[in-house]
């Protein structure tokens, strides 16, 4: 009878620590980490990054193939060599900073998605690691280091990536993963055409920067569509630094002899009802200079949360 009442107190205590773990909490994911990108010229990516943008050269941690350029102590794009066989794709991974990487990859884990093993540590202090979203985009999950150095980029355009965007088929298979199962919550949609969507933009659960999906028309992992050009897969695949003023931006660019290569004529006004102002990497990435607030009342829909801030 005794024995009888251990092994009910046992299974109770299994049972109760099973919902514990299954109850776990989500660690914040606080913001933009970075954007990773291929280069075909190492050379000319550099002139882009470090001249032009202005951000700072660092070593890479997590690859020793890379390079870092950094635009504050946290967010940065990293540049990898073009693998074989990556043919118009330059994209390889989006990042977001979050409070405790092995947190959210037990996190991940407890709700079945798949994971590694174990959580991979920088030479920096740095901890991340690498899951597929639903559509088989390389999405990593960084905690910063404890006490991040911010960067030499005196030059920089600016200092906060608020936003990334990613070519997306189906909108409701990403949401199972970005909104059902990480909390980002809706920002803002929008078109080219009255009816018809071409952005859908949701903010992190624990901060302001946001993540724009880019639709493209085809099923759910199709990949990359076969008349796409690599500069149109770079429109999709592309990041965003903020800005108070893109028109003044535009003229600190402009007066610094800074306006090589691919780039807008001038600012504009977006269907969002910001100023922007689109320049391109040596592949065809594109970097979105983007006022934090809007100028005019957006087309399509309202914003639905705080805008981010400098």
């Amino acid at each position: 009878m005794f024995s009888r009442i251990l092994a009910a107190a046992f299974l109770a205590t299994v049972a109760v620590a099973a919902t514990a773990q299954t109850e776990m909490s989500r660690p914040k994911i606080t913001g933009i980490s970075h954007l990773a990108v291929y280069t075909s010229n190492p050379a000319a990516t550099e002139h882009y990054y470090k001249d032009i943008i202005g951000a700072a050269k660092l070593p890479d941690p997590e690859n020793p193939e890379g390079v870092r350029y950094a635009v504050s102590a946290t967010q940065f794009i990293e540049v990898l060599p073009l693998p074989p066989g990556a043919g118009i794709n330059r994209l390889d991974h989006t990042a977001w900073n979050v409070s405790s990487a092995e947190g959210m990859r037990k996190y991940l884990w407890m709700r079945g998605w798949k994971t590694p093993a174990m959580v991979t540590r920088g030479a920096d202090g740095s901890k991340w690691f690498t899951v597929l979203d639903p559509e088989n985009n390389k999405v990593e999950f960084v905690q910063p280091p404890l006490h991040p150095k911010a960067p030499d980029a005196t030059n920089v355009v600016g200092t906060h990536i608020i936003h990334l965007g990613i070519m997306v088929h189906d909108r409701a298979k990403e949401d199972t993963f970005y909104r059902a199962l990480l909390d980002f919550k809706p920002y803002w949609f929008g078109g080219m055409q009255d009816g018809k969507i071409d952005w859908v933009s949701q903010q992190v659960p624990d901060g302001h920067d946001w993540l724009e999906y880019m639709m493209t028309s085809g099923p759910s992992g199709s990949g990359i569509p076969a008349t796409m050009t690599q500069h149109a897969l770079g429109v999709l695949d592309h990041l965003s630094i903020g800005e108070v003023s893109v028109p003044e931006a535009y003229k600190v660019l402009q007066a610094g002899n800074r306006l090589g290569g691919v780039h807008d004529k001038e600012p504009k006004i977006g269907k969002d009802g910001k100023y922007q102002f689109n320049l391109y990497d040596p592949d065809g990435i594109r970097l979105e200079l983007m006022n934090f607030h809007a100028t005019e009342k957006p087309c399509c829909s309202p914003f639905t949360a705080e805008d981010p801030a400098e």
